[in-house]
């Protein structure tokens, strides 16, 4: 009786073991899933904040979630090399734009470890990268390019004239920063992961 019980437990364990698999591997990114089950509070504790900034300024919450993990991968109190600073990783310069254009008085550049305030300036200057490249046929790829290396280098790629139409594949060829091009594919690829699952 116990072996038949032991038995029955090591193939039931086997059987939800494969399960688990298949569900990862039809995710399309097993290890992001693997993780993202081993800790779901990380991975999704900021959805509800993510989806109220990304609809107040007009932003896919999936392209800013992908932004978020690309960034931070979802750690609010994450300072990069440059004094970036939380979820977006969003520079004191930006965030100090941010805030003289919404009137946010006293504002300090560690305010943007708040979850909150961070994800309101990155959102607000992402919105702005988007405006500027609304013309083009796809302005993703410029947004997150001029997100990601500032408004002179995007313009730089785009021949100096962000009003003149570009190819997505034109523009992203004359990215010259290897870091950006990655940024730039690996975002839109985050983002298209959460698309066909279907939530963020």
């Amino acid at each position: 009786m116990f072996r038949f019980l032991l038995k029955l437990i090591i193939c039931l364990g086997l059987a939800i073991a494969a399960g688990l698999f298949l569900l990862a591997l039809r995710s399309g990114d097993v290890i992001y899933s693997a993780y993202e089950w081993i800790s779901p509070a990380r991975f999704h504790q900021f959805d509800n904040l993510i989806r109220t900034v990304a609809t107040e300024h007009q932003l896919d919450p999936m392209l800013v979630k992908a932004v978020v993990w690309r960034e931070s991968r979802f750690d609010p109190r994450k300072i990069g090399s440059a004094g970036e600073r939380g979820l977006m990783q969003v520079s004191e310069r930006a965030a100090r734009e941010w805030a003289r254009e919404n009137q946010v008085a006293n504002f300090h550049a560690d305010d943007l470890l708040d979850a909150k305030t961070n994800l309101e300036a990155g959102a607000w200057y992402l919105h702005r990268a988007f405006q500027h490249w609304e013309h083009q046929k796809k302005p993703a790829v410029f947004a997150l390019a001029e997100y990601n290396a500032g408004a002179s280098r995007a313009q730089r790629w785009a021949n100096n004239d962000a009003t003149a139409p570009m190819s997505e594949r034109a523009f992203r060829s004359n990215i010259d920063f290897p870091g950006t091009r990655n940024y730039v594919a690996s975002v839109l690829e985050r983002c298209e992961f959460y698309r066909k699952r279907g939530r963020m």
